[in-house]
């Protein structure tokens, strides 16, 4: 390396702030909301598959 660097040039070491700033900007105000309304519709859309196949809560025979 010329650098003198023990690092790699595309090493973790080797990001700035700027770069960090916005990877984590990306993950905070983009994947994470993403995956978050997935995680809850998913599970949501679960809840509704199991009520048509077992029907609704709530006491027997009324």
């Amino acid at each position: 390396m010329t650098n003198g660097s023990s690092n790699p040039p595309d090493s973790p070491r080797t990001l700035n702030r700027r770069q960090e700033l916005l990877r984590f900007f990306v993950l905070a105000f983009g994947i994470w909301p993403i995956v978050a309304v997935g995680v809850v519709g998913g599970y949501g859309f679960l809840v509704w598959m199991y009520q048509i196949i077992a029907g609704p809560p709530g006491p027997l025979g009324h």
